[in-house]
């Protein structure tokens, strides 16, 4: 069989371990927020090379980022005083909203001849009132295939005459040898920064062009998120070269109308594919968020992104 799949547990941790014998590719996910873990690929002289800021690692580091690949959702980012108001009703909850502090199910694991996929469920249920107040149900899938990875957000609105409302995004720090060693190489095309002094919008933009090459900011920039949209692009893959260890993650943004560029100057940096943005200082209601998705009574809204590991 060309896909392997076991468990294990580990610091507490439930995980599951795809394999594709193939491709040498392999991914670990744990239940703590159906959490990627870690992606890694096989060298030539057979040692497993790891493509997440510390690869594998469930342990909690003393400092810094202690993530690996943040499930972002049912809002993204930041809620100003870590509370809003959704037609009325108030949602309370800190960053990044929710899914991180579930514990989640073990996964149906799917395998055929062309893909392997983990399977993640949290029922409309197990979402409390103040966390969210409508019933939606949502399911995350990994799907691996040779030296791609796609992540697959669904929600259900289960509400029988209300619209849902729901941001998402993936927060995956990908391991460099340093933040100088790296370049993140944007498609050519134009784009718009949506400025977030603090964390939060300020309803100020700054539009900036790529000509293909790398993007031009400063690395003591990056802990400073660089919110962004792509406005008019000729494709919608960007690059994350390694120059010292000659490795690349190309994240295909196809579906995302957003992503975001972080660092807190760890050897790592994330490329967060978002449908969604963090709140206005001048905070507005929740269902007039920006980048806000709409889920009619009774409908599922499904989008995904991917990632190829060279």
């Amino acid at each position: 069989m060309r896909f392997e799949h076991r468990s294990f547990e580990q610091n507490g941790q439930h995980l599951d371990e795809v394999v594709d014998l193939k491709n040498e590719t392999r991914i670990v996910v744990g239940d703590h927020g159906a959490e990627l873990v870690g992606v890694a690929k096989r060298a030539p002289g057979g040692d497993w090379v790891g493509y997440l800021y510390r690869d594998g690692d469930t342990s909690v580091p003393a400092s810094g980022w202690k993530s690996h690949a943040t499930v972002m959702g049912y809002y993204i980012h930041r809620l100003v005083g870590e509370r809003t108001l959704y037609e009325g009703e108030e949602i309370r909850g800190g960053n990044h909203s929710f899914i991180r502090t579930k514990v989640f199910a073990t996964p149906e694991v799917l395998i055929s001849e062309q893909n392997a996929t983990l399977r993640y469920r949290l029922a409309a249920e197990a979402i409390e009132k103040k966390e969210y107040p409508r019933r939606v149900a949502f399911q995350l899938d990994y799907v691996l295939s040779g030296g791609d990875l796609s992540v697959v957000f669904s929600f259900a609105n289960q509400e029988q005459n209300r619209p849902a409302h729901v941001s998402f995004g993936l927060h995956p720090g990908f391991r460099v040898s340093s933040i100088d060693d790296a370049r993140i190489i944007l498609p050519r095309g134009n784009y718009r920064r949506y400025l977030a002094p603090g964390n939060f919008l300020s309803g100020e933009t700054v539009d900036f062009s790529s000509a293909g090459d790398s993007f031009p900011c400063k690395p003591f920039e990056l802990p400073d998120s660089f919110l962004i949209q792509p406005v008019d692009v000729d494709e919608y893959v960007v690059k994350l070269q390694d120059l010292k260890e000659r490795r690349e993650v190309q994240i295909d943004l196809s579906e995302a109308p957003f992503f975001t560029i972080w660092s807190d100057l760890n050897p790592f940096i994330c490329i967060e594919p978002c449908w969604g943005l963090p709140d206005h200082k001048d905070q507005e209601p929740f269902e007039q968020k920006v980048g806000i998705q709409v889920i009619q009574p009774h409908g599922t809204l499904s989008r995904q992104c991917s990632f190829r590991f060279l």
